[in-house]
């Protein structure tokens, strides 16, 4: 959805295709992550599903491969450019899982993987787009007229943000277990505060209103082509670049949400709150997802977006996001 945003349009049949895809992609790649740490996890997390005897490893494995089969599958009902990206994605999934993790190059894998899920919403949504043709805003039609690329190029800045993100939550992560580590989340804890403010400043591109539709038809749209209306002027005495847009709200709560437990975690580096700063840092990627959208204009993809996390924290009780 945040990536279905960038293009300036609502979500339509693309994005409920990547969707999908990009929710079959992420339970193939807990599946298969659970299975190849099955060794790890019985010494340092006996409870987790295989080493406790509630999965076996060749049932981990089976739903790992046909979750990836059912992900990529509905992408190709999205159009060959959004199975390209899934292909991508589930390449990307796979290799993480069963070679980068333990290696100096996991967590910028973990961190194309979380930007190509971004770019698939768009790219599936631009196809989309493109097949329609009618009532597209100016970055819709760019991204339209490009095909695939074009979306990739409009989607690249957002996915960027969020590969940032993940790449600081990941080397934290790679310290839960034991713990002992002060400069992976104060390193993280910079790069929230840096990527929130960069989330907030950050001009909305899409010229939308807050409905989420542009205000400017195409010419081949129904009715006259109408100009955008001008902007208001900011009342007497008040300060533009300080106000409060949706987007620099929902980047303080992006913030919020991810600062705390690494500052905690900073401070007292034991692995239970080396944990929950990682649990932090996923659940953050709810808000930051639903900034990247604001930022965009597309305030009630926004507010969806945000509606997620009180299951968030439903599930988190359940399944542990790490």
């Amino acid at each position: 959805m945040a990536g279905a945003a960038t293009l300036g349009n609502r979500p339509n049949r693309g994005t409920a295709l990547a969707v999908g895809a990009s929710l079959c992609l992420y339970e193939a790649g807990m599946a298969l992550n659970d299975w190849a740490d099955r060794g790890e996890d019985a010494v340092d997390r006996p409870h987790r599903p295989i080493p406790s005897g509630r999965i076996t490893p060749a049932a981990a494995l089976t739903a790992a491969g046909a979750l990836t089969a059912a992900g990529l599958a509905l992408a190709s009902r999205a159009g060959r450019p959004a199975l390209a990206v899934a292909t991508a994605l589930s390449a990307t999934v796979w290799s993480y899982d069963l070679h980068f993790k333990h290696t100096p190059g996991g967590p910028a894998a973990m961190a194309t993987a979380r930007s190509l899920d971004l770019v698939l919403g768009a790219v599936a949504t631009g196809t989309a787009l493109r097949r329609g043709g009618l009532g597209r805003g100016p970055l819709q039609e760019s991204a339209s007229g490009a095909g695939a690329r074009g979306a990739v190029l409009v989607a690249l800045p957002s996915a960027a943000v969020l590969a940032a993100h993940t790449y600081a939550v990941t080397t934290v992560s790679r310290h839960e277990a034991q713990g002992g580590s002060t400069i992976a989340p104060l390193a993280a804890l910079a790069a929230t505060l840096g990527l929130g403010a960069l989330a907030a400043r950050e001009r909305r591109v899409s010229g939308r209103d807050g409905a989420g539709e542009s205000p400017q038809r195409s010419p081949g749209a129904a009715g006259s082509a109408a100009a955008p209306a001008p902007a208001p002027a900011p009342a007497a005495g008040s300060a533009p670049g300080l106000a409060l847009t949706p987007a620099r709200l929902l980047a303080a709560t992006y913030i919020r949400t991810a600062a705390t437990p690494l500052l905690h975690a900073a401070l007292n580096p034991s692995p239970p709150l080396t944990q929950r700063a990682v649990g932090g840092g996923i659940r953050a990627m709810i808000p930051l997802q639903a900034t990247l959208a604001a930022r965009a204009g597309a305030d009630a993809t926004a507010l969806a977006v945000m509606g997620l996390v009180p299951l968030a924290r439903k599930l988190a009780r359940k399944v542990s996001p790490t």
